[in-house]
C-alpha cells in the first residue's frame, strides 16, 4: 500500500472521529427512552384489571412533578440510589396518592368512549427489567356494561423532558379477544376489539421504526454495505444476518433465552467497530486491490476465503443483535399463537427498512466504483472508518456504565 494511501485513510478517520464527537455529545444528551408494560384482564364483576409495570426512577420524576411532591423526589431518588427495592416500594406507598394520579392522569381505559374509573389494588411491588428496577400498580378499573374497550397512554412524554420516544406495550385478554399492541405519542391508543391486520400494522410499524430509530443497527448494517465487494456478498451478509438475529429475537422474546443488556449491549458496539474496522484493515494490507477476491471463489456462492469467514463473523454478530431488538419490544408473557405472529411481524418490519436502506445504499457505492474504483474505495473507507470509531466510542461508554 503506497504511503500516500496510508496517509489519506489515516486524514479520513481524524476528520470523522472529530465530526461523530461533537455528534455524540448531542446524542448522549437526547438518547434516552424508556418502556412501559400493560397487561388487561378480566377482573371479575364486569370490571377490567390493569398491571402497569413503569421505570422507578422515572416514574418517581415524572410523579414527583406532575403533582409537585417534592418529597416523594428525594425520598424515591435516594432509594433507588441506594438500590434498596423496600425502600422503593416504601416511597411510593408513602406518596401513592402523587403515584396514583400520575398514572391514572396518564394511562386511561373507557368503554364505547365513557371513562372508566379505577380503583388501586394492593400496594407497589418493585421488580427488574432490562437490569433497571421497575415499580408494578395494579388498577382495577369499573366500566360501562359492554361496548368497545378503549386503552391509552400518555404516559413519559416527550414534553416531560425526561425520556423521548417511550412506548407502551400492552397485553391483552379481554371481552374474548386476545393480543398485544404498541403504543407512543403518534398512536397513543388503541381498541380491543380492533381487527387482526390493525393490531399487526402496529407491530410492523413499531419494527420499522426501531431499526430507523436505532443509531447502532443502522451502522451495523451500513458496516455491511461499505465492506461488500460484490453484490452476492451484501446479499449472503444481509441473509446470514437476518437469520442469525430471527432466532435469538424470538427466543428471547419469547423468554427462552434472557442474556443482560449491560453484555448485550457492550457486544453490539464491539460488533459495529470489527465489521467496519474488518474493511479498513483490508484497504490498508491490499490498498487499491481491497475490492478484488484474494482467490477465485469456489463453490455456488463463489466467496473467497475472506468472504466466507466475513460471513460467519457476520451472523454472530447477528445472534447478539437479535437480543438487542428483543429488548426493545420486552414482551414476556406466556406462549400463544398471537404473541408469536406479532413478534413475526414485529420482525418484519425490522426487515423491510433493512432491505429499502440495503436497495438505496449499495448501488450508489456500485454506481461509484464503476465510474472510479479509487472514488468509490475512499467512499466505503470512509463510512467504515467513521462507522468503526462509532463502535468503540459507545464499546468504552456501555462497558465503563457512561
Amino acid at each position: 500500500m503506497s504511503h500516500r494511501l496510508r496517509r489519506t485513510l489515516v486524514g479520513i478517520t481524524a476528520a470523522v472521529i472529530a465530526i461523530l464527537g461533537l455528534g455524540q455529545q448531542s446524542a448522549l444528551a437526547h438518547g434516552f427512552t424508556s418502556t412501559v408494560y400493560a397487561d388487561v384482564a378480566p377482573a371479575g364483576g364486569g370490571r377490567v384489571r390493569t398491571t402497569l409495570q413503569l421505570e422507578y426512577d422515572l416514574f418517581v420524576v415524572s410523579a414527583a412533578d406532575y403533582q409537585h411532591d417534592d418529597a416523594l423526589f428525594r425520598e424515591g431518588t435516594a432509594a433507588f440510589d441506594a438500590g434498596d427495592s423496600a425502600a422503593q416500594a416504601a416511597a411510593l406507598a408513602a406518596h401513592v396518592k402523587s403515584a396514583v394520579a400520575y398514572a391514572t392522569g396518564r394511562f386511561t381505559l373507557s368503554s364505547d368512549g365513557k371513562t372508566c374509573v379505577p380503583a388501586r389494588i394492593g400496594g407497589f411491588t418493585i421488580g427488574r427489567r432490562e437490569g433497571v428496577p421497575y415499580a408494578t400498580l395494579r388498577l382495577d378499573w369499573d366500566c360501562p356494561q359492554g361496548g368497545d374497550r378503549e386503552v391509552r397512554s400518555g404516559l413519559f412524554p416527550d414534553s416531560e423532558g425526561y425520556v423521548k420516544g417511550t412506548k407502551t406495550i400492552v397485553t391483552y385478554a379481554v371481552d374474548g379477544s386476545s393480543g398485544s399492541a404498541a403504543l407512543d405519542a403518534e398512536h397513543p391508543s388503541f381498541s380491543i376489539g380492533q381487527s387482526w391486520y390493525e393490531r399487526f400494522w402496529e407491530f410492523f410499524r413499531l419494527g420499522a421504526e426501531h431499526l430507523l430509530t436505532g443509531v447502532d443497527h443502522i451502522l451495523f448494517l451500513l458496516a455491511l454495505i461499505a465492506g461488500s465487494r460484490r453484490p452476492r456478498e451484501i446479499v449472503l451478509a444481509a441473509t446470514s444476518f437476518t437469520l442469525a438475529h430471527s432466532v435469538t429475537f424470538m427466543l428471547a422474546a419469547l423468554g427462552v433465552v434472557d442474556v443482560p443488556a449491560r453484555v448485550v449491549e457492550p457486544v453490539i458496539a464491539l460488533s459495529i467497530a470489527v465489521v467496519a474496522g474488518w474493511y479498513l484493515w483490508r484497504i490498508w494490507r491490499r490498498g487499491d486491490h481491497a475490492t478484488e477476491l484474494e482467490a477465485p471463489g469456489q463453490g455456488h456462492f463463489s466467496l473467497d476465503r475472506a468472504g466466507w469467514t466475513r460471513l460467519g463473523v457476520v451472523f454472530c454478530f447477528g445472534l447478539v443483535h437479535g437480543l438487542g431488538f428483543a429488548g426493545a419490544l420486552g414482551i414476556d408473557e406466556a406462549w400463544s399463537w398471537t404473541l408469536l405472529w406479532s413478534l413475526l411481524v414485529f420482525n418484519v418490519g425490522i426487515e423491510a427498512v433493512q432491505l429499502a436502506i440495503i436497495a438505496v445504499v449499495f448501488p450508489l457505492l456500485l454506481v461509484l466504483r464503476h465510474r472510479s474504483a479509487r472514488a468509490g474505495l475512499w467512499a466505503a473507507g470512509a463510512i467504515s472508518a467513521g462507522v468503526s470509531v462509532m463502535g468503540v466510542v459507545w464499546f468504552v461508554q456501555r462497558v465503563s456504565g457512561f
